[in-house]
């Protein structure tokens, strides 16, 4: 049976919430069941904001996981709140430009990752959050590129269409480094 719970959490305005939904599109994609439930409210633009993905392969109860196998923190408040709470044996991605914290358990998978140099390599702050769900794919090895890949075509709204190969850069470039830096940790 494949029950994977995440949450993906950091301020209001990194794009949280997309990369929720982009993850959601790909487990519909592969033919999961998918659930997606937002937590934001007066933190939208600056506070904190978190997302419930539950994806399986039978009907979903419930889409709130207490005890998530996958998260993506963005700042250092979504670490201190989320990771204690993890499952033994999950993927933990840590956007180290606004993070500096380090996990002290030895039950976790944990990647480390600088998103917004990334981001600003690719040539815009606004894809670190891609970055980041490139690194948790490559770590949790549940998705196939090309139905993230188009779950971040359908995430983009039109008006941002002209922004989909660079974030589709960014997902691949946060892949890279995620499996670089995999590879290096069980050398």
């Amino acid at each position: 049976m494949l029950l994977e719970e995440y949450i993906f959490a950091g301020f209001g305005g990194q794009g949280i919430m997309t990369i929720g939904q982009i993850i959601a599109y790909a487990g519909m994609l592969q033919d999961f069941y998918t659930a997606w439930i937002p937590s934001y409210g007066p933190e939208s633009r600056g506070g904190t904001a978190n997302c419930n993905v539950v994806i399986s392969d039978e009907i979903i109860g419930s889409p709130h996981t207490h005890h998530p196998n996958g998260v993506i923190v963005m700042n250092a408040p979504s670490f201190d709140k989320f990771e204690p709470m993890m499952a033994s044996g999950g993927v933990l991605v840590v956007n180290t430009n606004l993070s500096p914290k380090r996990s002290e358990r030895d039950d976790l998978s944990v990647v480390y990752i600088p998103t917004a140099d990334i981001a600003m390599e690719i040539g815009h702050p606004v894809l670190a959050s891609v970055t980041a769900l490139g690194a948790f794919a490559a770590a949790r090895g549940v998705f196939d590129d090309a139905h993230v890949e188009k779950g971040i075509d359908w995430a983009l709204p039109a008006r941002h269409k002209d922004m989909l190969e660079m974030n589709i850069k960014a997902y691949q470039e946060g892949k890279k480094a995620a499996e670089a830096q995999l590879k290096t940790a069980t050398k």
